[in-house]
């Protein structure tokens, strides 16, 4: 995708594109119309309307198109890739060639060199060529292309690649292999999937995506090259090949381009049937750190915002692997980036780059643990100190300690909820007086799956079901649910997602309870009393605004 293309020039002089933001995005875009529909606020059809009249090109509908009738002979997958053109029909020795940019005069240059034929365009919906695209070289193609195509799309490139070794573990005939998993690879970064499940079963290989926190089926290669796909990927990672018997960590850098890179996290586990390899997406460029995106309601974000202009203290957020806790942290942690602040993080991994703190990779071969890193970091005159995860009592200590001592310190812990917090620590060991003293907000937080904007319908609900599912009578006059439906701009009716919250601040009322040994429950309810909104409660206003479904809710709260 040329992001020089005079599409894109047109439209960022007719004022419809920044160009800041065009080339803050293009490395996300397969296409010039996919780049403008992202960084505008046209829709696709509103787009190609316009292309019809400044261009007085054709519109031709896909959407009905078999892509089987198109001579084989045609299909330049090299070509067809880069410049995202569909070769339709012939018709002597005229070509109609379907582009989604009617600019790209390279591939009519191209196309025409290559079939020595005339080339007619007709404009198409970017969306409907990616569909075709991806019909035409699906996963049985991949694994059958040849070498020449391989150069052209093996052009991710593997920072601080080993090239000796990579030659040496690779058979002759893996160059479909490698191009593979760098097709999944860019497939998955272009839908924003947060993790990769490389699974083999008995005679079967599955590929799943986790896009917005569900999995999804991608792909089901041949199971005979399951052992080939999983050398490539430990190749990749530099793990050792030749152990397949106990899991192995590592990690895989790619550069796209000049402007993005991004890392996967790689862990293999022996299963029955071969190793299972999982890779999670470490995508810096894809978070945004503000506080007004991270989806609290205005109370708790006052809440937040006090705890974090508090001068020493502990913030701690809980939820499940995945519920973002590291976002909200390091939202947080943007606020608090000034020159005047000498801020440090411990963790496993680093996940965001941040300039202006001082981050450290937690590396337990090396005795760097957490609390290692704790101990040095009160050596180093910090203001704000932020550690992955308290996981030990040792850990729990020294960063109470560090709250107590005039420092503001942030963590995260695994609990279902946020008075659950108190209960954990407890149990961990630490006395009661020192959480009291310490902790000074909890953030409990789960993650919901946005409803599409463009497809999503009104949901009507008996009234008695909506009782049943926690909204108050006086609400459910006024209320307008929605449901996913789904389409080309979505998954299944979802896209992107959204923060449930629930904060719970330690108040002296809740300190007193703490001190005298009060449960979860009770704890709750003295904060109920104070106003205290749960995630449920969290999750119904969200679904009530319309960002999300109640169905979603029920899948990530509980009743």
């Amino acid at each position: 995708m040329n992001i020089n293309s005079p599409l894109i020039r047109k439209f960022i002089t007719l004022g419809r594109l920044d160009n800041d933001k065009v080339r803050l995005e293009q490395d996300r875009c397969r296409s010039a119309a996919e780049l403008i529909v992202r960084c505008s606020n046209m829709s696709q059809n509103e787009l190609l309307t316009q292309c019809v009249e400044l261009f007085r090109v054709p519109y031709f509908d896909l959407s009905q198109f078999d892509e089987q009738s198109i001579d084989k002979n045609l299909l330049k997958e090299r070509l067809i890739r880069r410049h995202h053109v569909i070769p339709l029909a012939q018709k002597g020795n005229r070509l109609m060639l379907a582009v989604s940019d009617p600019t790209d005069y390279g591939a009519l240059e191209n196309y025409e060199f290559s079939t020595g034929m005339q080339c007619d365009v007709v404009l198409c919906d970017y969306q409907q060529i990616d569909k075709i695209i991806e019909n035409l070289f699906d996963a049985t193609h991949a694994l059958k292309i040849s070498e020449e195509d391989a150069k052209d799309l093996g052009q991710i490139h593997h920072e601080d690649d080993d090239h000796s070794a990579d030659e040496h573990e690779t058979r002759d005939d893996d160059a479909p292999i490698i191009v593979y998993i760098n097709k999944i690879l860019r497939d998955a970064i272009h839908r924003e999937a947060s993790d990769l499940h490389f699974e083999p079963y008995d005679g079967e290989y599955r590929i799943r995506f986790r896009i917005d926190g569900v999995l999804h089926e991608m792909a089901h290669p041949p199971f005979n090259l399951s052992n080939r796909l999983a050398a490539r990927i430990k190749v990749m990672a530099k793990l050792d090949i030749s152990e397949k018997r106990k899991p192995q960590d590592g990690r895989i850098k790619l550069s796209l381009s000049q402007h993005r890179k991004i890392d996967f996290r790689v862990s293999t586990l022996p299963t029955l049937w071969g190793e299972k390899i999982v890779m999670r997406v470490l995508d810096a460029s894809d978070i945004t750190l503000g506080i007004d995106t991270l989806g609290f309601e205005e109370q708790q974000k006052q809440l937040y915002l006090q705890a974090l202009a508090q001068p020493y203290g502990m913030i701690l957020a809980t939820g499940p692997t995945g519920s973002g806790k590291t976002v909200s942290l390091y939202t947080g942690l943007s606020i608090l980036n000034t020159a005047e602040r000498n801020i440090s993080t411990a963790e496993d991994p680093v996940e965001i780059n941040v300039k202006g703190i001082n981050q450290v990779q937690i590396n337990p071969k090396a005795d760097l643990t957490f609390a290692n890193a704790l101990r040095a970091f009160l050596r180093q005159d910090p203001d704000v100190v932020m550690v992955g995860e308290v996981r030990d009592l040792e850990t729990a200590e020294i960063a109470i300690k560090a709250s107590q001592t005039g420092h503001l310190v942030l963590s995260t812990l695994h609990t279902n909820s946020a008075p659950e917090t108190i209960t954990r620590l407890l149990n961990m060991g630490v006395p009661a007086y020192n959480v009291a003293s310490s902790v000074t907000l909890v953030i409990a937080q789960r993650l919901a799956r946005r409803l599409c904007k463009h497809c999503k319908a009104p949901e009507q609900l008996p009234v008695d079901e909506l009782l049943n599912q926690g909204y108050h009578e006086s609400e459910i006059a006024n209320l307008t649910l929605y449901k996913a439906v789904g389409c080309d701009e979505c998954t299944e009716g979802y896209k992107g997602r959204i923060g449930l919250y629930e904060l719970l601040p330690i108040s002296p009322k809740i300190s007193q309870a703490i001190m005298n040994g009060a449960t979860s429950m009770e704890i709750k309810a003295i904060a109920t009393k104070d106003g205290f909104t749960t995630l449920r409660e969290s999750g119904l206003h969200k679904a009530a605004a319309g960002i999300t479904s109640l169905t979603e809710i029920n899948r990530v709260t509980l009743m």
